[in-house]
């Protein structure tokens, strides 16, 4: 509002200032950087983050496979795995570690400890991890919904800090302006002052 409203200090007035139209051109490109820039650079923003993580979910997805895998027996919980994983604990639901088998693409066998994919695991019983070729435990690949609405959020982040910045420094520059008139106003008013109401001074 504020912006729009220093835009129509450029109409004609015979008390118009020189700052008053280098405010007006100061509001007109705040205007246009949060109305066109910052969008422009939230898209190409947004865009480019889209890129790499389109790109590191279809790696991934190459790379990670979900293999089955049977549960061999609970996993025996050691003192120093208990100290090792309290602030995980605290942060994170617990799951119960177990002793799994699995089978991984590149044909080697592997017995590992992992989180039980049910509450209680029982031995015998059968779920999915993801690995690698090599049979190692990974993560879920990420997933391309997922990464397009990450590109959308650092898109937004990226056109709302420019914007907020363009007006930071727009009120920044409208307050020295301010700070400029009052110091003039000062030095007129010293030099008017002392014959202000004297008879044939003018006033």
């Amino acid at each position: 509002m504020r912006t729009a409203m220093g835009v129509w200090r450029w109409r004609r007035n015979p008390l118009r200032r020189p700052t008053d139209l280098f405010e007006a051109w100061v509001a007109f490109a705040a205007m246009v950087c949060v109305l066109v820039v910052a969008p422009a650079v939230g898209w190409v923003a947004g865009l480019r983050v889209d890129g790499t993580l389109q790109q590191a979910a279809h790696e991934q997805r190459q790379e990670r496979h979900l293999v089955p895998a049977v549960v061999v027996r609970p996993a025996v919980d050691s003192a120093a795995g208990a100290s090792a994983d309290a602030t995980a604990q605290r942060t994170a639901p617990h799951r119960t570690q177990i002793v799994a088998a699995w089978t991984a693409p590149d044909g080697s066998s592997h017995e590992g400890t992992v989180p039980a994919a049910e509450e209680p695991p029982l031995p015998g019983d059968r779920f999915r991890i993801w690995t690698d070729t090599h049979g190692r435990v990974v993560g879920q690949p990420l997933d391309p919904s997922a990464a397009v609405f990450h590109a959308g959020t650092a898109g937004l982040a990226a056109a709302i800090s420019v914007a907020a910045l363009v007006e930071t420094v727009r009120r920044l520059v409208v307050r020295r302006l301010v700070h400029r008139r009052y110091m003039r106003l000062d030095r007129a008013w010293a030099a008017a002052g002392p014959d202000w109401g004297r008879a044939g001074a003018g006033s």
